[in-house]
């Protein structure tokens, strides 16, 4: 099959609009070429907004926890996420207002072997752990940070039960002092207009 006519494969999670993406990976004698993202094949899934944003993080330690992260309206961001270096277990956790899957969560694991992204849409909060040491995340956004519209998730807080893998080893002092969710948080409303 030729370049031209391969496509990602995108496989929809239980959470609505959380995509797995197998990104198109081509291989000859001298090595390899990936592609990560096509604005083409993302419109196929419904993501048709621009990415005004490209991040990376090196996270050093395995069994180190990034997140829950993510951001308020009218600043809530997609998120597609590859690893480049190392594993991680990358997480979704769905904070729409009035979901039917509120506060669940998804995980994956992405590789620099395994050529998988992960796809978190607007209304929810993203983390991962390292599952290996010396990691590298690549992040594709369709929003610019603002500071003053973050929010985070306590990512041991039981209303979430997030089986992280591994035992936990680094957390940052602003992750480890998001507040627990009460009854008083009941998720994001994404009608409100950027």
């Amino acid at each position: 099959m030729s370049s031209t006519t391969q496509k990602f494969q995108f496989q929809e999670s239980f959470l609505s609009g959380v995509y797995e993406v197998l990104g198109l990976l081509m291989s000859d004698s001298r090595g390899s070429f990936s592609r990560l993202f096509c604005n083409e094949h993302f419109r196929e899934i419904g993501f048709n907004k621009p990415i005004v944003q490209i991040n990376t993080s090196h996270t050093m330690i395995q069994g180190s926890i990034r997140g829950l992260h993510f951001q308020y309206p009218p600043s809530s961001e997609t998120k597609i996420v590859t690893c480049l270096k190392g594993e991680v277990f990358d997480v979704a956790v769905d904070i729409r207002l009035n979901s039917p899957t509120f506060l669940q969560w998804f995980g994956l694991h992405l590789s620099a072997e395994n050529n998988k992204s992960l796809l978190i849409p607007e209304g929810f909060a993203h983390g991962f752990q390292t599952i290996t040491d010396n990691v590298d995340l690549l992040y594709f956004v369709s929003a610019a940070y603002n500071p003053e519209s973050e929010g985070g998730l306590l990512y041991s807080d039981s209303k979430m039960d997030i089986k992280w893998p591994n035992k936990i080893t680094e957390v940052s002092d602003k992750d480890r002092h998001w507040p627990m969710l009460d009854d008083s948080f009941r998720g994001i409303d994404l009608s409100i207009e950027k």
